[in-house]
C-alpha cells in the first residue's frame, strides 16, 4: 500500500464562505477511518445547519455554487472485489452530481454500478470489478450558480498478481492520473466570429462564435472558456453561456459598465487552444437628471464581519459632466427590496465602512455618485454577503466517545475549571485606511464552557494613555475594525480577553500603526502616443503618472480633430498603459487624451496626442498559395500562383520565387530582380529532376511569408496533344443562384489550337463535379447558373482542342452563392438632356484604393476613341456612350477592386440598342419647350417689353422677333437679349404706338432644337396696352419734374408688434412740406418726417378697430403736389392683425394664475394684445365666451380670462389659442388639484379682505390735523364715521385712553357722528389726540394735535404735519354674510398681520396703542 493509505493523520480543509477550520481525528484502520470520516462530516454538517438556523441566516437567497467538502480518493483493488468512491458537496440550491468514466457519462442503467445520494453525500459502488473498470472517474456537481468537479483513479489488478502498488494509485486527488496519454490533435477553425460591441447601460449584448473541428469526434469536444480581461466567466445572473457542438454563445442580458472589457473565447483541447477576442463597450445610460454623473462600478466587499463590512468601488468617468462631489452607499437585506442609504452626507473617497449590520443577515450593496447637477443611477448591486463572524466555525470541536463520533461542539463549551482566559497574542493591522484600521490577533488557548470575549484599547503612539474602544459591545471574534481615527496619525493597539471569571492581561501592544493620509488624485499621465491599428481602431499608449497615489486605472477620451466634442473611449477604468480604441470612423482624424484615477477621483487630463487618421496599419502581405505548373519543355517550367489573401494594407508590388530539389532542405532564389506578374518561367532546370517551388510577396512594408511549397514537379517536356490547364480563375457577379467565372488561356495549347472551354463545379467538400456548359464556349468567361443559395462551390476549367479536353485547372477557392448585402445592379438609360446612352452603377462598398473596372464581353475597355467615357464620382460610376452606333450591343460588366467582390453586368441586345438610338435622336433634335409663351410687360417711360421663357437654352441660342411678319430690329433705341440661366428671351420696344397693333412672333433656334411663340394684340387688348403705356409715359414725366412719392404708403408691423405707416418721397427741396392726415384731419406726429432721407414714418399707437380709417400723406412745394393714401380697414386691417397675432403668439409666455377679489384670473403675457386678435380660451373641450362667469379681456401686454366666483366645477385644463392664417400657438394650464385649491384659497382671502376694506370702520372727514385754542375755552372735535356694522369709537390722549368725566365728553350719534368735547381747556389739555374707529372688519385711527395758549399770548403758528391714517386690521377669520340661498363660504385663510386685532373699547377699558400700517 502507498504511504498515503497507511495509518496516520488525515487532514481535510473545510471551507465555509471565507472561514477555514480544521478537524483532526485518528482511526485504527483504513476501513474504519473511511467510515469514521463520513460520519464525522455528516455530523459536523448537521451542527452547521443547526447553527445557521439559530443565527437566522437566510440560506435560501444566498448565492452559493457547488463546493466539495470531501473529494474522491483513488483506489487499487483486485478483480471480482467491490470498491466504493465517496464525495461530499455543498451548495444552494443543492447541487446535482453526475458521474463520468474517462470523460464519458457513466451508464448507470447497465446494472454494474450503484449510485447513491443522501443529503450532500454521494457514492459510486462497483460490485464486482474487472480490468475494464480501470479508469479515471469524475464526479461533476452543478447548480444554477456553477459547477465543480473531483477526480480519482481506480486500478483493478488481476487476482494473485504481485501486489506491487501502482505508482500513481495513491497520489493526492489533485495529482492522480492514468499513464501518459498521447492526445489527438484537434484543429479548430472559427467560421463565425463576434466583433466589437457598442451598447449602453440597460441594454443587452450577445457574443456568438461558430467553428469547425478536424477531426470532429463526439467524445473529444473542446471546452469553451469565456474570459473578460483575463477573468474567467461562469453562468450567473449577469452572464449566460450556451455551449453546443460547433458553436458557443455568451449573453449579457442586462448591461452595466462592470461588463465592459476585452472578451476572449478560448476553445481548449488537450492538444492546444484556439482563441478570439473583441472589445465590449458599455456607455452610461440616460441620467436621472440632465448633467448627473454616470454610475459607479465594480462594487467589492472587504473584511465582512458579524456587524460591519467595508465597501469599495471605482468612480465613473466625467468627460462631459461636472466633477464628482461624493458618493452615497445603499444597502438592502437579501429577501427584501428595501434599499436604505448608509451615509447622510456624500463621501469623497471610493471606500466606505458600513456598520450596524445584523449578525447572520445577508445584504446587497450599491453606490450612487453625486455632482452639482444631481445624483446618478445606482451601480450594479454587489454579490450578497453575510454578516458572520469569520472565526465562528474555527471553534467547532469533534469529540470521539467510545470509538464513535458522538459530539460536535465549540471549544468554549467544553467543561473546564472556571478561570479567566489567557492573553491574546500576535496582534497586527491587516488593513489601514484614512479613518479606520482592521486589527487581527491570535486567540489564547481556551477550554472553558464560559463564553469568551475581547476588549480593545488604543493609544496615541508613545503616549501610553490607553483608551477602551468597545465599552458597549463585546468583541467575540479575533478580528475587529476600529473606526473614527484621525487621518495621518500614529496609534498603538492592544487587546484583552475576558469571560465571566475575569479579564486577562493585555496583549503586547502593536507597533506604530499610522493611518493613511489623503494625498490627492494622481498626477496627469505622460505623453500620449497613438498608432494605427485597423480600419476602425487605434492603439493608444501613454506614460504612467509620476505620482500614482494608489492608482486604480485610466480613462481614455477621444475627439474628432477640430470639434472639441470629447467622448469616452472606455467607461470602466483600464489598468494598463495601452488601450485599443475601437469603433472609430475610417478616414476620420482623431486626437486622444488620458486621465488617471484613484479612489479620490480623476487627475488632470494629459496633453492631447498628435492627430491621427484612422486606417489599417501597413503589414507585410500574407503568403501566396496554390503554386501551379502551366507548362514544361524539359529545360524550364512556367509557374503560376494565387494572389495573397491579405495585401497588408498596401498593393503587392513584387514576387520572389525559390526552388529546391525534392527531398532536400536548401532553397535557392531562381532570379535576382523581383517581378510583378504572377506568371513566371523558371529556366536552367535539369531534365528529369523533381523540383519544389515556393513564392514570396512583397509590399511597402516588406517581404511576406513564404507560400507552402508546391507539389513535386518533374522537369519532363509536355508532349500530350490535349491543352494544358487554364489559370487565374476569378469570379464576379456572385448571386444567390449564379456566378460568372473568368479565366486565362492555357500556356500550353497541345497539338492544335484551342477551340473552347468547359467549366465544372462541385459543392465544397465533395467530389461530385458537374459540367456547367453542355457545349464548350469559345470565350473565356461563363455564367454558371442553377446554384443553391448560400452553398459554397469550387470550380475548375478545362480547355478543349481537336484532341479533346485537356488538364483541369487548379481548383478555385470556395465561393458562396450569396449576393453581397446591399449590392445593386447596373442600370442603362438614355439621358433626357444630352441623349447619351448611360450605364450607371452604385457600389455598396468602397475602400481605400478601390477602383471601377468596366468591361465589354469581360474584356476591359481601353479604347475611348469612339466617344466612350467613364465618369466616376465617389461610390458611383457611369459608362457613357456619346456617339453610340448599332455595333455597340453586348454584355457590359463592372467590378470594384479592393472590395468583397462587388460587381454587376448588363446585356444590351441589338433590338434594345435600336430603340435607345431612336430615343437619343429625338432628345438631340427636340422642339424647344417653353415655360411661358410670348407675352408683354409695360416698363417705365411707357416702353413695351415682349418676352418668353424657355425650359433651357444654351449660350449658342439664336432668335428673331417679328411684328405683322416684319422682322424687328434690336438697334437703338430698341433692345434685344437673352439670359441662359433663366431661359428668358426679350425684345424691348422703345415707343409703342397705334401703328403697332397686330401679331408679334418670336422664333428660336438652339442647336438642333427649334421653337416659336406668338402674341396677338388687337382690339380691346391693344387699346388697354396702349393706354397703360401712355400713362406710364406721363407718370415718368411727373416723377422727374416735381416732388413725388417714390414708394407709396404701406402698413408695416415690426417684430415688437408695433404698427407703422411708411412711405418714401423723392425729388425734394428745402421748401417741400410733408403732412399726415386721418379722415381729412391732420395728424401732428411726435417726430417730424425725415425729409433728408426721404423716409417718412407714422407710428399708430394701440392698433385696433379704433385706429382704422383712411390715412393720407401729401408732399408739396412750388413745383407741385403729390399724394398717397391707404385705407386701413378690410383686408389691410385683417392682414395687420394676422401678423400681430403671429408675432404675439410666438412670444406668448406660459399661463400664470393671478387671483383677485372677484375670481381666479389666468394671464398670458405677450408682446401685444388687442381684442381684435383671433384669441380663443378653452376649458377642456369647451370654448369659452365673454360672460358674467368668464370675463375675457386684457391689456396691451397681456391677455386675461377671469373665472368669476369660482366653484369646484370650474376645475379643469384651461388653454389659450392664438391663431393666425398660417399657424396657431397654444398655452395650457391645469387648474385642478393643489393648483386649484391654492388659487381658490387665495381668491377667498382677497375677497374677504376686499369685503373687510369696504365695511371696516372709517373716518369720512371733519377732523383737522392741528387745533389751536385759548385756555379756558371749550373744544369740540367732531367728525363723521362709517362702517357696517356700525363702528365703535374711542379716543386717546398721548396714547392713553380718554376717560369721560366732567371735562371730557365722548359721544357717538346715530352711529355716524363722533365727537370729543373738552370743557375749559387748560395748558395740560395740549397734546396729540387719537380717534380710533373700528368694527369686526377693522378700522383706522386719526391723530389731531391740540395746542393751548394763554390769554394775551400770541397765537402760536399752526404747522400741520400730514400724519397718515393708521389702518387697523380685521379680526381673523373674516366672515362674509351670505344670503339664505347661498351656502356659507369657507372662511378666508389667515394672513400674517403686524399685530393681533384690537378689541372694541368700552367705558372704563384701557385702549392699547394701535399699530400703525402705512
Amino acid at each position: 500500500m502507498s504511504a498515503w493509505s497507511k495509518r496516520g493523520s488525515y487532514n481535510h480543509e473545510y471551507h465555509h464562505k471565507e472561514s477555514n477550520y480544521v478537524v483532526k481525528e485518528y482511526s485504527s484502520s483504513v476501513a474504519m477511518e473511511e467510515r469514521y470520516e463520513h460520519k464525522k462530516q455528516a455530523r459536523i454538517q448537521e451542527v452547521v445547519r443547526t447553527k445557521m438556523d439559530c443565527k437566522y441566516i437566510r440560506e435560501e437567497p444566498m448565492i452559493r455554487g457547488p463546493h466539495f467538502l470531501v473529494r474522491l480518493r483513488s483506489h487499487t483493488v483486485f478483480e471480482n472485489t467491490s470498491v466504493q468512491l465517496f464525495c461530499t458537496v455543498e451548495g444552494y440550491p443543492m447541487p446535482i452530481v453526475k458521474w463520468y468514466k474517462d470523460g464519458v457519462t457513466l451508464d448507470v442503467s447497465s446494472g454494474r454500478y450503484l449510485v447513491e445520494t443522501k443529503g450532500g453525500i454521494h457514492s459510486l459502488e462497483i460490485m464486482r470489478c474487472c480490468t475494464d473498470d480501470t479508469a479515471q472517474y469524475t464526479a461533476v456537481a452543478g447548480n444554477l450558480h456553477g459547477q465543480a468537479s473531483t477526480q480519482a483513479s481506480i486500478i483493478v489488478k488481476r487476482f494473485k498478481e504481485d501486489e506491487e502498488t501502482c505508482p500513481y494509485a495513491w497520489l493526492p486527488f489533485t495529482a492522480s492520473m492514468l499513464p501518459k496519454i498521447n492526445y489527438t490533435k484537434i484543429n479548430i477553425t472559427f467560421t463565425e466570429k463576434f466583433g466589437p460591441v457598442f451598447s449602453a447601460e440597460g441594454g443587452s449584448a450577445t457574443l456568438s462564435a461558430a467553428m469547425t473541428l478536424n477531426p470532429n469526434l463526439a467524445n473529444l469536444q473542446p471546452e469553451a472558456q469565456w474570459y473578460r480581461d483575463e477573468t474567467r466567466l461562469a453562468d450567473s445572473k449577469w452572464v449566460k453561456i450556451e455551449i453546443g457542438r460547433g458553436y458557443t454563445t455568451l449573453t449579457l442580458p442586462n448591461l452595466f459598465k462592470d461588463d465592459e472589457g476585452l472578451y476572449t473565447l478560448r476553445m481548449v483541447t488537450k492538444g492546444g487552444t484556439a482563441e478570439h477576442s473583441a472589445f465590449v463597450s458599455v456607455a452610461d445610460g440616460p441620467p436621472p437628471v440632465p448633467g448627473a454623473p454616470g454610475a459607479p462600478m465594480d462594487i467589492k466587499i472587504h473584511d465582512a464581519n458579524r456587524d460591519y463590512v467595508i465597501v469599495s468601488w471605482k468612480p465613473p468617468n466625467t468627460t462631459t459632466e461636472g466633477p464628482i462631489l461624493g458618493y452615497f452607499v445603499d444597502k438592502c437585506e437579501v429577501g427584501t427590496e428595501n434599499w436604505t442609504q448608509c451615509n447622510d452626507h456624500p463621501i469623497k473617497i471610493c471606500k466606505y465602512p458600513v456598520a450596524g449590520l445584523f449578525e447572520g443577515h445577508s445584504y446587497y450593496f450599491r453606490v450612487r455618485a453625486v455632482n452639482s447637477q444631481g445624483v446618478s443611477k445606482a451601480s450594479r448591486m454587489s454579490d450578497p454577503i453575510a454578516a458572520l463572524d469569520p472565526t465562528e466555525f474555527e471553534r467547532l470541536h469533534a469529540k470521539r466517545l467510545g470509538g464513535k463520533l458522538d459530539v460536535v461542539s465549540y471549544h468554549d463549551e467544553v467543561e473546564a475549571e472556571g478561570k479567566p482566559p489567557g492573553a491574546p497574542s500576535g496582534m497586527y493591522a491587516s488593513e489601514t485606511d484614512r479613518t479606520y484600521v482592521v486589527l487581527s490577533w491570535k486567540a489564547p488557548k481556551y477550554s472553558s464552557k464560559a463564553p469568551m470575549w475581547y476588549f480593545m484599547e488604543k493609544s496615541m503612539a508613545d503616549s501610553n494613555a490607553w483608551q477602551r474602544i468597545n465599552t458597549q459591545v463585546p468583541i467575540r471574534s479575533p478580528r475587529y475594525a476600529v473606526f473614527d481615527l484621525a487621518e495621518g496619525k500614529q496609534y498603538q493597539f492592544r487587546v484583552l480577553s475576558a469571560n465571566i471569571y475575569g479579564i486577562s492581561e493585555p496583549s503586547e501592544p502593536t507597533g506604530r500603526i499610522e493611518t493613511q493620509e489623503l494625498k490627492g488624485v494622481p498626477s496627469a499621465p505622460g505623453q500620449v502616443i497613438s498608432t494605427r491599428e485597423t480600419d476602425t481602431s487605434v492603439l493608444i499608449q501613454w506614460a504612467p503618472p509620476k505620482e500614482p497615489n494608489n492608482l486604480i486605472g485610466y480613462y481614455i477620451d477621444q475627439c474628432v480633430k477640430g470639434s472639441k466634442a470629447w467622448t469616452s473611449a472606455n467607461h470602466k477604468p483600464h489598468k494598463n498603459c495601452r488601450f485599443v480604441v475601437s469603433g472609430l470612423t475610417k478616414g476620420e482624424t482623431y486626437v486622444f487624451r488620458v486621465q488617471a484615477i484613484n479612489e479620490l477621483g480623476l487627475s488632470d487630463e494629459s496633453q492631447e496626442s498628435a492627430p491621427l487618421t484612422v486606417k489599417a496599419a501597413l503589414t507585410t502581405p500574407s503568403a501566396p498559395y496554390d503554386v501551379a505548373l502551366l507548362n514544361c519543355d524539359g529545360k524550364s517550367m512556367v509557374l503560376n500562383w494565387k494572389t495573397p489573401l491579405h495585401s497588408g494594407g498596401a498593393k503587392v508590388k513584387e514576387y520572389y520565387v525559390d526552388k529546391r530539389r525534392s527531398g532536400t532542405d536548401n532553397w535557392r532564389e531562381v532570379h535576382i530582380p523581383a517581378f510583378k506578374e504572377r506568371l513566371y518561367k523558371v529556366e536552367g532546370l535539369t531534365e528529369g529532376a523533381v523540383y519544389q517551388f515556393q513564392v514570396y510577396a512583397a509590399n511597402l512594408a516588406g517581404l511576406g511569408a513564404a507560400s507552402e511549397h508546391s507539389a513535386d514537379f518533374t522537369c519532363e517536356a509536355w508532349t500530350m496533344p490535349e491543352p494544358g490547364p487554364a489559370y487565374d480563375l476569378s469570379f464576379c457577379e456572385v448571386r444567390g443562384s449564379s456566378m460568372v467565372v473568368e479565366w486565362q488561356k492555357p500556356v500550353y495549347s497541345g497539338s492544335g489550337p484551342i477551340t473552347g472551354y468547359c467549366v465544372e463545379y462541385a459543392k465544397k467538400g465533395t467530389s461530385d463535379w458537374v459540367t456547367a456548359n453542355e457545349k464548350s464556349v469559345s470565350h473565356r468567361f461563363l455564367k454558371v447558373t442553377g446554384l443553391e443559395e448560400s452553398s459554397s462551390y469550387v470550380v475548375r476549367v478545362r480547355a478543349v482542342n481537336e484532341a479533346g479536353a485537356g488538364m483541369a485547372s487548379m481548383t478555385s477557392d470556395p465561393v458562396t452563392a450569396k449576393a453581397v448585402e446591399g449590392s445593386q445592379e447596373v442600370s442603362c438609360v438614355v439621358d433626357e438632356k444630352s441623349g447619351d446612352i448611360v450605364m450607371s452603377f452604385e457600389s455598396c462598398q468602397m475602400n481605400e484604393g478601390s477602383q471601377f473596372v468596366w468591361k465589354k464581353d469581360y474584356k476591359e475597355i481601353t479604347d475611348f476613341s469612339k466617344g466612350v467615357v467613364i465618369k466616376t464620382e465617389g461610390s458611383s460610376s457611369k459608362l457613357i456612350f456619346k456617339n453610340a452606333d448599332k455595333e455597340d450591343f453586348g454584355t457590359y460588366s463592372v467590378s470594384v477592386t479592393s472590395t468583397e467582390g462587388i460587381s454587376s453586368s448588363y446585356t444590351i441586345s441589338a433590338e434594345e440598342l435600336a430603340k435607345m438610338l431612336a430615343l437619343s435622336y429625338d432628345i438631340r433634335h427636340p422642339i424647344i419647350p417653353l415655360k411661358s409663351e410670348l407675352t408683354y410687360k409695360i416698363l417705365e417711360r411707357g416702353r413695351m417689353r415682349f418676352w418668353l421663357q424657355a425650359e433651357e437654352i444654351s449660350s449658342n441660342v439664336t432668335y428673331k422677333f417679328f411684328a405683322n411678319n416684319k422682322e424687328l430690329s434690336g438697334a437703338d433705341p430698341n433692345k434685344m437679349g437673352h439670359d441662359v440661366a433663366t431661359g428668358i428671351i426679350e425684345f424691348i420696344m422703345d415707343h409703342f404706338t397705334e401703328e403697332n397693333e397686330g401679331t408679334f412672333t418670336c422664333q428660336i433656334t438652339d442647336g438642333g432644337g427649334k421653337g416659336q411663340s406668338s402674341l396677338v394684340l388687337i382690339g380691346d387688348a391693344f387699346k388697354a396696352a396702349l393706354a397703360e403705356a401712355e400713362y406710364q409715359r406721363r407718370e415718368y414725366i411727373r416723377v422727374k419734374e416735381g416732388p413725388h412719392f417714390s414708394e407709396f404708403l404701406t402698413l408695416q408691423v415690426g417684430d415688437d408688434c408695433s404698427v407703422t405707416l411708411v412711405c418714401k418721397v423723392a425729388n425734394l427741396k428745402k421748401e417741400s412740406e410733408f403732412h399726415w392726415y386721418r379722415e381729412d384731419t391732420e395728424i401732428i406726429p411726435d417726430v417730424k418726417p425725415d425729409l433728408g432721407s426721404g423716409l417718412c414714418k407714422l407710428p399708430i399707437k394701440l392698433f385696433s378697430l379704433k385706429t382704422t380709417g383712411v390715412y393720407k400723406a401729401t408732399i408739396s412745394d412750388d413745383r407741385g403736389k403729390d399724394m398717397s393714401q391707404i385705407d386701413i380697414s378690410g383686408k389691410v386691417f385683417d392682414d395687420a392683425i394676422n401678423k400681430i397675432s403671429q408675432l404675439a403668439g410666438a412670444s406668448a409666455a406660459e399661463l400664470v394664475i393671478h387671483c383677485t377679489a372677484t375670481g381666479i384670473q389666468l394671464q398670458c403675457h405677450l408682446k401685444y394684445y388687442t381684442s381684435e386678435m383671433n384669441i380663443t380660451w378653452v376649458n377642456g373641450e369647451t370654448k369659452l365666451s365673454h360672460s358674467d362667469k368668464h370675463v375675457i379681456g386684457g391689456t396691451p401686454a397681456m391677455a386675461t380670462m377671469e373665472v368669476i366666483e369660482p366653484e369646484g366645477r370650474d376645475k379643469g385644463m384651461y388653454s389659450i389659442v392664438i391663431a393666425d392664417p398660417e399657424t396657431s400657438h397654444k398655452r395650457t394650464l391645469d387648474l385642478s388639484g393643489d393648483v386649484f385649491e391654492k388659487a381658490f384659497a387665495e381668491f377667498q382671502r382677497l375677497k374677504a379682505e376686499a369685503y373687510a376694506e369696504k365695511n371696516r370702520g372709517m373716518v369720512v372727514g371733519g377732523l383737522p390735523d392741528v387745533v389751536t385754542i385759548m385756555e379756558k375755552k371749550t373744544l369740540s372735535l367732531t367728525c363723521t364715521v362709517c362702517g357696517d356694522p356700525k363702528p365703535q369709537v374711542s379716543w386717546l390722549k398721548n396714547g392713553t385712553e380718554v376717560e369721560p368725566d366732567d371735562q371730557y365728553s365722548v359721544s357717538l350719534d346715530q352711529g355716524r357722528f363722533a365727537s370729543l368735547t373738552i370743557k375749559g381747556v387748560s395748558m395740560e389739555s395740549s397734546g396729540r389726540y387719537t380717534m380710533i374707529v373700528q368694527n369686526k372688519y377693522g378700522g383706522e385711527s386719526v391723530d389731531i394735535v391740540v395746542s393751548v395758549y394763554r390769554h394775551g399770548e400770541k397765537i402760536p403758528e399752526a404747522k400741520p404735519t400730514l400724519t397718515p391714517k393708521t389702518i387697523i386690521p380685521p379680526k381673523l377669520p373674516i366672515e362674509i354674510p351670505q344670503s339664505k340661498s347661498q351656502a356659507a363660504p369657507s372662511p378666508a385663510p389667515s394672513a400674517p398681520s403686524p399685530a393681533p386685532p384690537k378689541p372694541a373699547l368700552g367705558k372704563g377699558a384701557k385702549s392699547p396703542t394701535p399699530t400703525r400700517r402705512k
